[in-house]
């Protein structure tokens, strides 16, 4: 077993979700859709078959990368986190000076990061730069456009 995946409560649920419905819904439809081309007769020249004999090996290759994740996942719980330094699951609010506006994120682990739902990875620059500081710290880091200045305003765990 390889190294472990920490993962917030929410992002182990939403992956093991997605495993169950790529399981339970995907693969019964791709099974399906072969059957379907297989009764049409010569699969040599059937680019139906083909074509859904690669949609199952993209899926079970996703459901085995899903099933690895969960296997290593160990799920944090932030709730015992009553201070205002950053850690990993924290909500971390901050005051962005190169743009002079305020953004929100989450520090969640890789298999969960989402940029467009605030959900950045524990391994970014970003999220290395804030683990450990807490409320009214300036954080500057090098982002790969240049480097990047931030006042940390609020730290939140849910």
């Amino acid at each position: 077993m390889d190294d472990v995946i920490a993962l917030t409560k929410e992002g182990f649920e939403a992956l093991r979700a997605k495993l169950k419905h790529l399981k339970e819904v995907e693969r019964p439809k791709i099974i399906k859709a072969i059957a379907d081309a297989r009764a049409l007769g010569d699969l040599s020249e059937n680019a139906e078959y083909h074509a859904a004999k690669e949609r199952q090996g993209f899926l079970e290759t996703e459901i085995a990368r899903l099933e690895d994740i969960l296997a290593r996942a160990q799920v944090v719980d932030t709730s015992k986190f009553t201070d205002n330094k950053v850690r990993f699951g924290a909500w971390v609010t901050l005051y962005d000076e190169d743009k002079e506006q305020e953004v929100r994120y989450q520090i969640v682990g890789e298999p969960e990061a989402d940029i467009d739902n605030g959900k950045i990875s524990v391994t970014s620059p970003l999220a290395k730069a804030l683990i450990g500081k807490e409320e009214g710290d300036e954080v500057t880091f090098k982002a790969p456009k240049g480097t990047r200045h931030f006042t940390i305003i609020r730290v939140e765990y849910k």
